[in-house]
């Protein structure tokens, strides 16, 4: 497989350990559960792409974004009391961005279509609530506080009607960003 392959697929490493010590386990696509392949991970390596990894098997929990670079101690960075579950491959995307944000469930209240980063919804759209979107173009991460800080989620093309109903009911989404090639 060629360098370019490589920087299409993505390729991340998991390690036992922290500081890459320990069994591993080399992954290029989505894992729903880890387990099967190690009993604890506390520490790795993007060595090509972009991945979200999850505290929780199945894509659910808490989640972070990871770009190529090597995270020794990401426990310690992230501030979680458990290790990685599952994680999903961010393909790569060159094209055109485009997401409605609803301030109500069932894209309900004021609408507003975005088509670059927002580092405040309130600043810029005098939005509090954040509630549901339609994404119809791109990859995005939407953040709880605004500039890009908190807890983040991983948002893919297609409607979320209920960020409640998804598991994020207690958490407002303030800011958003695109995952531009650039991070790849």
């Amino acid at each position: 497989m060629s360098n370019t392959d490589m920087n299409m697929r993505g390729k991340i490493i998991f390690y036992e350990d922290r500081n890459f010590m320990g069994r591993h386990y080399e992954c290029m696509s989505d894992c729903a559960d880890m387990h099967s392949y190690m009993s604890r991970c506390h520490s790795c390596r993007v060595e090509s792409g972009c991945f979200m990894v999850y505290d929780r098997p199945n894509y659910m929990g808490n989640q972070y974004f990871f770009r190529r670079g090597e995270y020794g101690d990401y426990m310690s960075m992230m501030g979680w009391r458990d290790c990685i579950r599952s994680c999903r491959m961010i393909p790569m995307y060159r094209g055109s961005y485009r997401m409605r944000i609803y301030e109500r469930e069932n894209f309900g209240g004021q609408m507003h279509e975005c088509m670059d980063d927002c580092d405040s919804f309130m600043d810029r759209y005098r939005m509090s609530d954040c509630m549901s979107c339609h994404v119809m173009d791109g990859h995005w991460l939407m953040y709880e506080h605004p500039h890009y800080r908190g807890r983040m989620m991983y948002m893919r093309p297609g409607e979320y009607r209920s960020f409640r109903e998804m598991g994020y009911g207690g958490m407002r989404f303030m800011s958003m960003r695109r995952i531009m090639d650039s991070w790849y």
